[in-house]
This record gives C-alpha cells, structure tokens and sequence, in this order.
C-alpha cells in the first residue's frame, strides 16, 4: 500500500489540507485547478453573494458534466453494439455469395 502524501488543496478562497496517493496527485491538483477556473468564470459571468454561490455553481456544472460523459459512454457502447450486429449482417452476406 502506498503511504499517503499531504498537500493544500485551495478551492475558491479556502484552503484544505488533504492526504491522497502519490498517484492520484496529478489528477486532484488539475481537478482543483479546473474547479478554480471555473469559480473564476462563474464570478465574472454571474452575480453571487459570496464564493458559497460560485462553489455551488461549479460543483453543479462538474456533476453535470460527470452525468453527461457517462451518458456518452452508453451511446457509444451501444452504438459499437449496433454497428458490431451491422458488421455480422454484412459478413454473413458476403458469404453467401
């Protein structure tokens, strides 16, 4: 098992101290790095009272985004299914002939 490292994980104006894997180190600082951006976006784009607002904001936009991708992988699962029976179809028709 891995020993787990600490790092400053700031989202908005705060600042949390967090223990995760070495491996998953560049995953959570480019996620923290997306949600600030975001916050970012939100702040210039809409009106909020406080960066409760802005935080609430992007956690709704990244599950969306999460929902939205899983969706994606289900057509594209079935898309690859349904042209797999296509690829059937026209093989068996080929030899047939």
């Amino acid at each position: 098992m891995s020993e787990l490292i600490a790092i400053s994980a700031t989202i908005g104006d705060r600042s949390y101290r967090i223990k995760i894997t070495p491996e998953d180190e560049e995953v959570v600082r480019k996620t923290l790095k997306t949600v600030n951006d975001k916050i970012i976006e939100f702040k210039t784009q809409f009106a909020g009272k406080d960066m409760q607002d802005y935080v609430a904001m992007v956690l709704i936009w990244y599950a969306t985004e999460q929902h939205e991708g899983a969706a994606a992988g289900i057509v594209t699962e079935n898309l690859a299914d349904r042209l797999g029976a296509i690829e059937k179809l026209l093989d068996n028709q080929l030899a047939e002939k």
